[in-house]
């Protein structure tokens, strides 16, 4: 479920999961927060228990329309996962994320332990794939 408060700011106060499911909802609640012309959008996440990449989609099609009207979008109370997400598809730079709000009222998060992705090796002109690393074919 997705409220919509306008007082000073308009915030969007997402509860349960944001994802596939839900997605019937988004092209209403995006319209209406479009429709306020609102510079700042806050988007409370205390209670999203799940989001997947179209939850993602949205909230990203959210601040994309806030940038064009030279807005900005703020995540509140979005646990590690969500924020891991959103990096995974490049758009965590497109929030202003609030790290240190203390979501009332909600169980503590599940520990989540980001991914460690190595880095590639280097690889410069001359460099060709070693054995291990040619993709097999």
């Amino acid at each position: 479920m997705i409220e919509i408060a306008t007082s000073p700011t308009t915030t969007l106060v997402v509860t349960g999961d944001l994802d596939l499911a839900a997605r019937d909802q988004f092209p209403e609640i995006a319209s209406r927060v479009v429709g306020l012309r609102r510079q700042l959008v806050v988007i409370d996440m205390c209670r999203v228990t799940f989001m997947d990449s179209t939850g993602a989609a949205f909230l990203i099609s959210l601040a994309d329309s806030g940038r064009k009207r030279g807005g900005a979008t703020v995540l509140r109370g979005a646990d590690e996962r969500d924020l891991f997400v959103l990096e995974v598809c490049g758009a965590l730079d497109m929030f202003r994320v609030v790290r240190d709000h203390g979501c009332e009222g909600t169980p503590a998060a599940a520990a989540f332990t980001r991914p460690e992705v190595p880095d590639p090796a280097p690889r410069g002109p001359g460099r060709s794939l070693s054995r291990r690393e040619r993709p097999s074919v």
